[in-house]
């Protein structure tokens, strides 16, 4: 084909400066995307490296890393509770997010369902009654015995058929402790705004109420005794000149009780996760 015939060649479109900077902006915002995904991603390792205290799981649950490996999260435990004790995992829990635990101060297990629906609920076996033999034991979680519930102690079968403790109560405060100073206690346990529950077995079997309608008056500050539902898990002891202490006892299982319903700014007892019963409080 002569020099004449032939087409002349396609000129390439002038790419404006306003759709430069834009395409530019579309590009920076991927990256900002993926890194940002890629680093949600990684504060799964966060928690797990850190050294902080485990959470309080529901009654039941399997040790940490069975647990984590076994619940799915369909968070069925958590439509069954009574008193919305169990809540999910968020983003800060890296591998843990969506999975349940207990927040006590803010709202304990006070087996309101009696039969621990929790379990029941959970399709897995991540919370369950009879831990396969394969996972073994950990030292410090058997309960010598199965509780005794409270709140059934004149039914023909009063006890939980829990075999091992979710936490331990534990006496982190003594300096403040009421019942350590001698001091009694008037008034609504932890405020009117205060919106946790419990059952009151003279008030309603069934029917938990807010903590803020059942004030209290006691001459000895004795609420961490007096309203643990089971029984012989923490006592209160004279130490002489009117004072007294909380002890735990080995029944203690964990539920939380004691710390939600402390008085004080910041609970004197507080309950730790996965604890061990060691022989003493």
């Amino acid at each position: 084909m002569s020099e004449e015939g032939k087409q002349p060649a396609a000129r390439k479109p002038v790419v404006s400066i306003e759709k430069a900077q834009k395409a530019r902006r579309k590009f920076l915002q991927s990256v900002g995307l993926t890194v940002g995904v890629v680093g949600a991603s990684l504060l799964g390792y966060i928690p797990v490296s850190s050294a902080r205290a485990p959470h309080l799981r529901p009654p039941g649950a399997l040790d940490e890393e069975d647990f984590l490996a076994s619940c799915i999260k369909c968070g069925q435990c958590v439509q069954v509770c009574p008193v919305a004790a169990i809540k999910l995992g968020d983003i800060g829990d890296g591998f843990g997010i969506g999975v349940p635990y207990i927040a006590a101060r803010d709202q304990a297990c006070d087996f309101s369902c009696d039969a621990v629906q929790c379990i029941l609920a959970c399709p897995t076996g991540a919370l369950t009654y009879h831990k396969p033999d394969f996972l073994g034991v950990r030292p410090g979680a058997p309960l010598a015995q199965a509780p005794l519930l409270k709140a059934k102690a004149k039914d023909p079968e009063p006890r939980l058929n829990l075999k091992e403790r979710f936490g331990l109560a534990r006496l982190a405060r003594p300096e403040s402790c009421l019942a350590v100073q001698g001091k009694g206690f008037k008034g609504q346990s932890r405020g009117p705004e205060f919106k946790g529950e419990m059952r009151y077995v003279d008030v309603d079997r069934w029917a938990p109420i807010p903590v803020r309608e059942h004030p209290y008056e006691r001459e000895i500050c004795d609420l961490c005794v007096s309203e643990c539902p089971i029984a012989d898990a923490i006592s209160l002891q004279a130490t002489g000149d009117g004072r007294f202490i909380p002890v735990v006892q080995e029944q203690c299982v964990g539920c939380g009780v004691c710390e939600m319903i402390c008085p004080l700014e910041t609970a004197a007892i507080v309950v730790d996760g996965r604890a061990p019963w060691q022989g003493g409080a």
